[in-house]
């Protein structure tokens, strides 16, 4: 056996043998499975708490603002939960650094010490203080009201947080208090069909029909019937004070009614060219816009059916036109927006800007009509909306804020200051924005929608401003709010869709006893006229 091993065949047959054996990884040892106990403690020694939880992205992902839903619920008591809830993490997660007490340290000689001298006969050991003796730390165990003798789960700051008091949220009913069928109601998003008097009735133009609806007894009145003339009413307004209606039709006629006696006060045959889509008055100024992209101003107390200013800064059709204040046409600025997606604010008295030069291009500049006076060119004139500018509406409580929406492309809701022509602040409402109105009663905005790239849709919004947080959001309409008025105590608001329905919503709080006693009979500055 030793003869064949030490052999020439065997040395050769153990040398591949060992060339095998050396090509063979070698074998890995078996690993034991691992352990898991019953819970699982992280290890943080290796991050700063603190400076990851302000790395967080508190704005979650970003997704594009056509996703984004109104929420269907009124979103105020969740937000302020989740704020409370915030800030109470932030103060558990990440509290302050406790304040480590100073060692005492040595005072540092001054430089301006006298040198060194021969020792006088006197004490050279005596018990005295030095001038600045560093305060010793206080014993944090005797102080009764310190934490660690505290039972609650919380730190003090989050018990404060939660034990202060809340701001209390009012509650808006999500159900009409009334219904009414409106057949035949027009479902163009470029008509306004609906508005509300100050003498608390209610005008809807359904096809070739206005009806006046009057609030404190229900009663229905029919003030007039286009059809003899083969017309539509295409909008309606009312004047400010007093039982005055106007009433624009799709031939562009516009007529004057008295409601209080359901009689026609005036004809104006060739109000425009084409249909009348948005009314506006301003005491006795009735202005008017029409798909022949022109804004007409009228004195109704004249007889002359020519308008007295003619206002073109629109290249596409007017469907909204909006007066800033009751104070007369010679205070008062107007707002109208397009279907050109601008949105123009005009001054009866003259531009107080420079006069534009000659527009370069298509966004540049503006139209002018025939008449050459001032104020034919518009006093501001913005191009922010990407979508036709229907819903307009003057802040009541600020003077010279203007809100403004966009339809289905824009789906925002902006906020100008027309005093020096600049943008406020603007919202993504992720549906098509119909129309808007401010309350009397506290500073809030509702608006109406319609169409939207998501599943909420036909909703009306009651907004907070300037926190633009969302106060309650009421459902109800099977197709877009494309009409919206207001009561003229300012608790109420209608809406009215394609669905042919008008709901009646209380929407605002009843003003306050103070506010309505603020007006006395003493002051006299409100008799003069």
């Amino acid at each position: 056996m030793s003869g064949l091993k030490n052999s020439p065949f065997g040395k050769r047959l153990r040398a591949a043998h060992d060339d095998r054996a050396a090509a063979r990884p070698p074998p890995t040892p078996p690993t034991a499975a691992p352990d898991y106990g019953d819970r699982f403690v992280p290890s943080r020694d290796a991050g700063n708490m603190r400076t990851s939880y302000h790395l967080m992205d508190d704005s979650g992902p970003s997704t594009p603002a056509k996703t984004r839903l109104i929420p269907s619920e009124s979103d105020a008591l969740r937000e302020q939960a989740n704020a409370i809830f915030t800030s109470i993490l932030h103060s558990e997660v990440t509290p302050p650094s406790p304040r480590r007490a100073v060692s005492p340290t040595r005072p540092v000689a001054s430089t301006s010490a006298v040198p060194p001298s021969t020792p006088t006969r006197r004490r050279l050991f005596a018990y005295s203080s030095p001038a600045s003796v560093p305060s010793t730390p206080t014993r944090r165990l005797d102080t009764p009201t310190d934490e660690a003798y505290s039972m609650s789960p919380v730190r003090p700051e989050s018990r404060h947080l939660l034990e202060s008091p809340r701001r209390s949220l009012r509650s808006v009913s999500k159900t009409p208090y009334r219904v009414l069928d409106a057949p035949e109601l027009a479902d163009d998003f470029y008509l306004n069909l609906v508005d509300w008097s100050s003498t608390n009735v209610l005008a809807v133009g359904l096809a070739s029909c206005v009806y006046l609806w009057t609030a404190h007894n229900a009663v229905v009145s029919k003030l007039c019937d286009l059809a003899d003339h083969n017309d539509t009413v295409s909008s309606v307004s009312w004047v400010q004070r007093g039982t005055t209606l106007a009433v624009g039709t799709l031939s562009g006629r516009m007529h004057i009614y008295d409601a209080a006696t359901l009689s026609l006060q005036r004809t104006y045959t060739a109000a425009h060219a084409q249909r009348i889509g948005a009314l506006a008055w301003n005491a006795h100024v009735l202005s008017s816009g029409s798909r022949d992209r022109s804004v007409h101003h009228r004195d109704v107390r004249e007889p002359a059916q020519r308008p007295f200013r003619r206002c073109a800064g629109h290249r596409q059709e007017v469907c909204g036109l909006k007066w800033s204040a009751d104070a007369g046409p010679a205070a008062a600025t107007l707002a109208s927006g397009g279907n050109d997606n601008k949105v123009c604010i005009w001054d009866l008295r003259g531009s107080r800007r420079p006069p534009p030069r000659p527009p370069t291009s298509s966004s540049a500049g503006t139209a002018s009509s025939g008449d050459d006076a001032p104020g034919d060119a518009p006093l501001w004139k913005f191009h922010e909306h990407t979508a036709a500018v229907k819903a307009l509406a003057w802040d009541p409580h600020v003077s010279g804020v203007l809100a403004t929406g966009g339809g289905t492309q824009d789906k925002h809701i902006r906020f100008w200051n027309t005093i020096n022509g600049t943008m406020l602040n603007e919202l993504d409402t992720g549906s098509q924005v119909c129309n808007l109105i401010w309350s009397l009663t506290s500073h809030e905005l509702v608006s109406t929608h319609g169409f939207s790239s998501t599943t909420a849709q036909n909703q009306i919004c009651i907004w907070k401003y300037p926190a633009l947080s969302m106060v309650a959001s009421l459902t109800g309409h099977t197709n877009r709010v494309l009409y919206l008025a207001m009561s003229p105590d300012g608790e109420t608001i209608v809406t009215g869709a394609g669905d042919e329905t008008l709901r009646f919503w209380n929407a605002f709080p009843k003003r306050e006893s103070a506010e309505r006693g603020r007006e006395s009979r003493l002051d006299y500055g409100k008799l003069i006229r």
